[in-house]
């Protein structure tokens, strides 16, 4: 009997929560917790991590699972990583659905870097309004090498825990996308942003502040992607379903 387990906390993910409820395919949907605020998947779902990859080997084994789908953030380096070594040790099929990066276009002001620490040292060293369009998790190298900026971070709602940002040098935007560009150009113009810092997440929900920064001329310092190990991949809940038809 085929048990799959989708490992989610990404729009892609809910929507092929639905698609394999609809199709009565028995699956679990397992997302980190983050988020306070999240769309309910139509799956059973679990909360939180695994233990590491022993502990996802565990769970595969106790849980009777026979494929995985690895639907998380293209930035969810670690539990992808851990899916990978899992899987292979359990010797079961894995697909990793991930949307296809950006691309600069012309007139786009990219710098291109490899990880949070090189965004943080590629801002200029006179300071400026920056918008982290990076969520909470990694901005302690905003706070040792960047300080002197004023930030405006955008978060999909607010926390509990304080910030490593200066209070004093960093506004606060509680919002949740899909983003328009009229309104991305307004956040901009409203905050006097000269500077964005954004995950090359891909897909279009969070685009439109790349469009309204090649509008307004605006530099883009672009965080590329974690490096994982080769994996089987595709990049729409259609092709994820269309896998899993054949490795039945």
């Amino acid at each position: 009997m085929t048990h799959v387990l989708l490992l989610g906390g990404t729009f892609d993910a809910h929507v092929l929560s639905t698609r394999l409820h609809e199709a009565g395919i028995s699956a679990v949907y397992s997302y980190a917790g983050a988020t306070l605020t999240r769309r309910t998947p139509a799956l059973p779902t679990r909360v939180g991590g695994f233990g590491g990859v022993a502990g996802l080997v565990q769970y595969l084994r106790d849980q009777h699972i026979t494929h995985v789908m690895d639907a998380t953030h293209p930035f969810a380096a670690q539990i992808s990583a851990h899916a990978i070594e899992a899987c292979a040790q359990v010797g079961i099929p894995l697909l990793s659905m991930e949307r296809p990066a950006w691309q600069a276009q012309s007139g786009d002001r990219w710098t291109q870097v490899a990880d949070m620490n090189a965004a943080a040292a590629a801002l200029p060293c006179d300071g400026g309004t920056v918008f982290l369009a990076i969520g909470r998790k990694q901005l302690a190298a905003f706070a040792t090498q960047a300080a002197h900026h004023r930030f405006v971070l955008r978060v999909i709602d607010q926390a509990d825990e304080p910030l490593p940002l200066p209070a004093a040098n960093c506004e606060l935007v509680i919002a949740r996308g899909p983003f328009r560009l009229d309104d991305e150009i307004a956040l901009i113009r409203e905050h006097g942003i000269e500077h964005i810092v954004s995950k090359n997440a891909g897909g279009p929900d969070t685009y439109a502040k790349i469009e309204a920064a090649r509008q307004l001329q605006l530099p883009v310092i672009m965080v590329d992607r974690p490096q994982l190990p080769p994996r089987t991949q595709c990049e729409t809940p259609d092709q994820t379903m269309e896998w899993l038809a054949h490795a039945r």
